[in-house]
């Protein structure tokens, strides 16, 4: 583990204290690591420039905020995520006002495609917020069934 020196100001810093102090961390080395975690998007991070790692399996959720009036984005987004089916698990959609939705999707498959698909869609114009949470997952490898006849794998958080 490397050690490394990092300068915040005291706003900052007194927040980073209240959030370690509300979820129980038992010392900010701890939240500052939880933290770099959930800001890459990965339990472990991989190099942008590791391919084995980016090519690993994940499970995912995108959740995003999008203005239902803006021209021809619905539409847009719909291609999108027809264009990447085989990575989409399900799909919701919330009408938040007259004019707002918002989307969650649950997306699994190799963790540079999901990325891939998360930009695609967070930077559409229009696209008023984004956020993609990414977990490393593994699947097994031996089919099984659960007595009706189909077969099918499982994908399993590390």
């Amino acid at each position: 583990m490397q050690r490394v020196t990092v300068t915040i100001d005291d706003a900052l810093l007194a927040a980073l204290d209240a959030h370690a102090a509300r979820r129980g961390y038992e010392n900010r080395s701890e939240a500052i690591r939880d933290a770099l975690r959930t800001a890459l998007g990965m339990e472990e991070a991989p190099a942008a420039d590791d391919a084995d790692a980016n090519r690993q399996p994940c499970i995912a959720t995108l959740s995003y905020v999008y203005d239902h009036e803006k021209r021809e984005l619905a539409r847009r987004l719909t291609q999108v995520q027809h264009g990447h089916h085989d990575l989409t698990v399900a799909s919701l959609h919330v009408h938040l006002d007259h004019g707002t939705c918002l989307e969650v999707s649950v997306l699994r498959g190799p963790a540079d495609e999901v990325k891939q698909l998360a930009d695609t869609v967070v930077t559409q114009r229009g696209v008023r917020y984004g956020n993609l949470h990414l977990v490393p997952a593994g699947e097994e490898t031996h089919g099984h069934e659960h007595g009706h006849g189909h077969p099918h794998d499982h994908v399993h958080s590390r």
